[in-house]
């Protein structure tokens, strides 16, 4: 071995290049098969670090949008974007289990190498520490009083944004919640062709930043966003902004319960079971 050959470093044998698609399904399913398998008290800690994760996102969100009105409506959307795909970052980078990506264990399911009841459980055990991490979070940064920051601009921002989130109709939060677990499941879907941290976070960035620029709707954010702005509410003066239906009824079943049903049928249906059907249903099982 030349000395050169000695300080050289060591990559894996199929080199640097991103996977290809078909790799990337077979990636998928045994990921999927992984998260399935992996003890319950493992996947607990783990989806409420997630929930944690897209909380700190959100805040980052709510933070740096906090006191744009000036800025044209997209432009405020956009920074929204860049700043909320801190959270999925955390999750695929430090590793954390979330609902909302999970929802690709339904290709391990599709190949029959998961279990329905197994698929099942995953999602509640995940979707519980999802929603024990995000709210944990909205309490702490309530008792931290960072609402009062910037005048109280992050306060009336976060309470502007549970009363938009609380005030859609039922078919239309399906359908936002749908349309951004597509964008969401993408995001991760693209994860799975990385070879290198900076390639997975380029990979989240853009469906992230899309679909928040979109106004779409993520079932675990808003376990954060609404109890949040539910917590400030009786200390921020909302000025025009009318709070009498931001409730803990409204957040619960007018937009957690239909967002929720979106983000299944967009992560599911949309990206997991097309692109099982495209590069799985025919593959040899091992």
């Amino acid at each position: 071995m030349t000395e050169i050959d000695a300080g050289a470093p060591s990559f894996p044998a199929g080199g640097l290049d991103a996977l290809p698609p078909s790799a990337m399904a077979r990636k998928a399913e045994d990921v999927g098969v992984a998260k399935a398998t992996m003890a319950a008290p493992k996947v607990f800690a783990l989806a409420v670090l997630a929930g944690a994760f897209i909380a700190l996102g959100a805040l980052f969100a709510t933070t740096v949008t906090a006191g744009t009105s000036d800025l044209a409506f997209g432009v405020t959307r956009l920074l929204a974007g860049l700043t909320f795909s801190l959270g999925l970052i955390l999750v695929v980078v430090a590793g954390a289990e979330l609902f909302t990506g999970n929802n690709l264990v339904v290709m391990a399911w599709a190949g029959r190498r998961v279990s329905t009841t197994r698929l099942l459980a995953g999602w509640l055990l995940v979707y519980v520490g999802n929603f024990a991490g995000a709210i944990a979070t909205a309490a702490l940064v309530y008792l931290a009083r960072q609402y009062e920051f910037g005048g109280g601009a992050v306060g009336e921002q976060a309470l502007a944004i549970g009363v938009a989130k609380t005030s859609l109709g039922f078919g239309q939060a399906v359908v936002l919640g749908t349309l951004c677990n597509a964008l969401v499941c993408l995001a991760v879907w693209l994860t799975y062709s990385a070879r290198t941290v900076a390639d997975k976070i380029l990979a989240v960035v853009p469906p992230i930043a899309a679909f928040v620029a979109a106004g779409f709707e993520h079932s675990v954010a808003n376990m954060y966003f609404i109890p949040f702005a539910l917590f400030v509410k009786s200390d921020v003066d909302g000025g025009a902004v009318d709070t009498s239906g931001l409730t803990w009824e409204a957040f619960l079943l007018d937009n957690l319960l239909p967002v929720t049903l979106g983000n299944l049928i967009g992560g599911t249906v949309m990206v997991g079971a097309v692109y099982w059907f495209v590069y799985l249903r025919d593959a040899a099982r091992p």
